[in-house]
């Protein structure tokens, strides 16, 4: 991927460091259920995905602020069931990869990923390098729901569960050992995440979507267990938004502590937050200010730049970077690429139906607005191919073409089980000139809590003069479907298979353009 630039303005070192501060969110895209650890002067954050796959992406930061996406843990939604494959008719929206938890197994020199699916199955993935493949380690056939992983020598545990905490002892090869109950709560509590600091074991816990606790134990991974409040409903870096909660702890090379939570900021999704905190002579945590995640904070550590997420994607390396994700399971053969970069979208799926069209390509909307641009030459493709970018949640729009048309077509709509409610309407259309090869199309995001909320749709056939198709769109902001709106690349056939697209360059901007 080309990036225009690289992040902004990161002073150097030394006396300069202790004036660089920073503000919440840290990286505003939709990336919840955080799980965050060090290795050595290397942080890494794991997220969940739900039906989207790859599953489970990765980002690396050299100082817990500036982050970079390099892989996904689950290389794809293998579950058994076809859902995940948009197939017999099924669709696995909302289900797939919720709360989970990665590790650095310093043991074995490995990396492991560890998830609940479904309620039923936890799976567990490892890799060398975490930016390389990951593979299956094996299956438990219980439900660690909402897990968190803790490394202890060669012992491993995983805290788990909803009110009822309960903490599980896995063998070597990651089967189940044995599991013990060591809490249970008058109040709702989720979200595990379980540390061993200073000889003391911690179960980091979630009270959604407000407050955190904490429970501490003295005496082991067992128990028992003290629970006390960690941080009440704190104050949001993002206007309108709710509060950063569910996150995880992890120091600094220094010896200091930091909380990544994240913010409900829909309908962007839920976007990291930093900020710092301390234990008292009891072992217990608390936030170094009531409103550390509202202010501006100094970096944990010296700055490290990373390449920005805004700029044109020509998919000239050959495969798609890890800032992407297809809707569900993708069909690897209808998909390539071409000499030279370029995305080939031939029509995987017949259907007049976006949210059941297999190999949707999303990316994440980049806050608090921006802008999608992509290029598509569309000479292979048939009288009944619709091809286009979507504004791509539960409530959806997108612009396409159709039949020499190029068409803005809305409300589009999940149902309560997650299944097709509405395929929409078609608002206007606008007919391209004849023999046109090559069209642009761009959608403009506002994901602020307290903004328009709107999506703005235009089109263009030399990639310069742009022209708004139809009214804006307006999201939704509830969060039942959890993942915030994406931008969508789609291709589907309404009656025969065989037409594609080139998908020449996906442009993302900050702002409107």
């Amino acid at each position: 991927m080309k990036f225009s630039s690289v992040v902004a303005a990161l002073s150097a070192v030394g006396s300069a460091f202790a004036q660089q501060t920073y503000t919440n969110p840290v990286l505003w895209y939709d990336l919840a259920d955080i799980d965050v650890f060090r290795k050595g002067n290397q942080y890494y954050y794991s997220a969940s995905t739900m039906s989207f796959s790859p599953g489970a992406p990765i980002l690396r930061s050299g100082d817990l602020v500036n982050w970079e996406f390099i892989g996904h843990s689950v290389p794809r939604l293998d579950f058994k069931d076809t859902a995940y494959d948009l197939a017999d008719g099924k669709q696995a929206y909302v289900r797939g990869i919720w709360a989970s938890s990665m590790q650095y197994r310093e043991y074995d020199n490995t990396f492991y990923w560890i998830g609940c699916v479904d309620f039923k199955t936890t799976y567990i993935y490892k890799a060398s390098d975490p930016a390389g493949t990951w593979s299956k380690v094996g299956e438990i056939g219980t439900c660690y729901y909402d897990c968190g992983m803790l490394f202890d020598g060669q012992n491993i545990y995983v805290a788990y569960g909803n009110t009822k905490i309960s903490v599980a002892q896995l063998n070597n090869d990651f089967t189940q050992k044995s599991t013990t109950q060591v809490y249970s709560s008058s109040i709702t509590i989720e979200g595990s995440h379980m540390k061993k600091i200073n000889n003391r074991y911690y179960i980091f816990v979630t009270q959604p979507a407000s407050n955190e606790y904490v429970l501490k134990s003295n005496s082991g991974p067992l128990g028992p267990y003290e629970f006390k409040i960690f941080t009440k409903a704190p104050a949001s870096g993002i206007q309108g938004s709710g509060n950063p909660h569910q996150g995880s702890v992890v120091d600094t090379p220094n010896g200091d502590w930091y909380y990544l939570s994240f913010i409900d900021a829909y309908p962007g999704g839920r976007s990291p937050a930093l900020a710092p905190f301390v234990f008292d002579s009891q072992g217990w945590p608390s936030l170094k200010a009531a409103n550390g995640f509202a202010t501006a904070n100094p970096y944990p550590v010296t700055p490290v730049p990373v390449r920005s997420t805004t700029g044109t994607d020509t998919f000239s390396s050959g495969k798609l970077g890890p800032q992407w994700e297809w809707n569900h399971n993708p069909d690897t053969s209808k998909f390539s690429f071409a000499a030279g970069g370029k995305l080939v979208l031939k029509t995987a799926s017949v259907t007049k139906d976006l949210y059941h069209a297999k190999n949707t390509l999303t990316h994440r909307i980049l806050g608090p607005d921006s802008t999608a641009t992509i290029q598509l030459d569309i000479s292979q493709m048939t009288s009944t191919d619709q091809a286009g970018l979507s504004l791509f949640r539960d409530n959806s729009a997108y612009i396409g073409i159709r039949n020499g048309l190029i068409i803005l077509q809305r409300d589009l709509t999940l149902g309560a089980n997650w299944n097709t409610l509405s395929t929409g309407r078609l608002e206007t259309s606008a007919s391209l000139p004849a023999k046109t090869t090559n069209v642009w199309l761009r959608l403009h995001a506002d994901i602020k809590p307290a903004g328009t909320h709107q999506g703005v749709f235009s089109y263009s056939t030399d990639g310069k003069s742009f022209k708004q198709l139809g009214t804006p769109y307006t999201m939704n902001t509830t969060y039942y479907f959890f993942i915030g709106y994406r931008f969508g690349i789609f291709n589907f056939a309404e009656q025969g298979l065989g037409g594609s697209v080139v998908v020449k360059s996906f442009d993302l901007a900050l702002g409107a353009k």
